[in-house]
């Protein structure tokens, strides 16, 4: 049974969302600010923590600043809509995803599981390969879903889930368009109203990384009123 840290200083998120996960088979364990998370953090730490980022005490950027100094367990920022530069902060110092408020906890529980299936694969723990678990290879692309890997021309990329969901929908078949409404029902569940802005913007942050790696990478082309397609290079 996972061990699941959530770290909000709001009563009814950690109230509910710790219900949705303990009927889920996890066990929960729930903090009100990052100190008293980080205080039992010490004495046991948990297989993965979901932390919010503006909280009294010590807030989530900070909570994170310390985990990262000792553990790599998964980490998932939730943020508030307006929150875009908090994520890119918090990404880059080391959170695994993140999930924006108001979120539908059905959305949650697939990231944590995402997150837990690769953590597992990276200490070799033994899990059926399927279809959604194979590597995938799409010319310079190579995807690994069980341990959440990519490469690019032999290089590491680091993707978030939701980055990594996306790449994967459209790479899966080369060619083919998908619209935003096909690519919002992979990022998201149909109980969370995303509009066309949220993926475009998800597409952006994965191209520039993808280009960080090679300035040259032009795999996903954007049809204009239409969706995105990832042509094999």
């Amino acid at each position: 049974m996972s061990r699941i840290a959530l770290v909000d200083d709001d009563r009814n998120i950690l109230t509910s969302v710790a219900m949705t996960l303990e009927a889920e088979g996890f066990e929960v364990e729930t903090y009100n600010d990052g100190q008293s998370a980080l205080d039992g953090f010490n004495k046991r730490m948990p297989d993965m923590a979901v932390l919010d980022i503006k909280m009294p005490r010590m807030d989530g950027m900070d909570l994170l600043q310390r985990l990262r100094q000792k553990t790599s367990m998964p980490v998932i920022f939730l943020t508030s809509k307006d929150d875009e530069i908090d994520e890119v902060l918090g990404l880059r110092m080391g959170a695994d995803d993140y999930v924006k408020k108001p979120f539908s906890q059905r959305l949650l529980v697939e990231r944590i599981r995402a997150l837990l299936r690769r953590q597992d694969a990276l200490a070799g723990e033994a899990i059926e390969e399927t279809e959604e678990t194979k590597i995938m290879v799409r010319g310079e692309l190579i995807m690994d879903p069980l341990r959440h890997a990519v490469k690019w021309k032999g290089n590491d990329v680091s993707l978030t889930v939701t980055e990594f969901l996306l790449l994967q929908a459209l790479a899966q078949r080369p060619g083919f368009v998908k619209s935003r409404d096909q690519l919002m029902d992979v990022a998201y569940d149909d109980q969370v109203y995303v509009d066309d802005r949220t993926i475009d913007s998800h597409i952006k942050r994965l191209r520039k990384k993808m280009r960080n790696t090679d300035e040259e990478f032009a795999a996903i082309e954007t049809l204009y009123g239409i969706g995105y397609r990832y042509n094999e290079e």
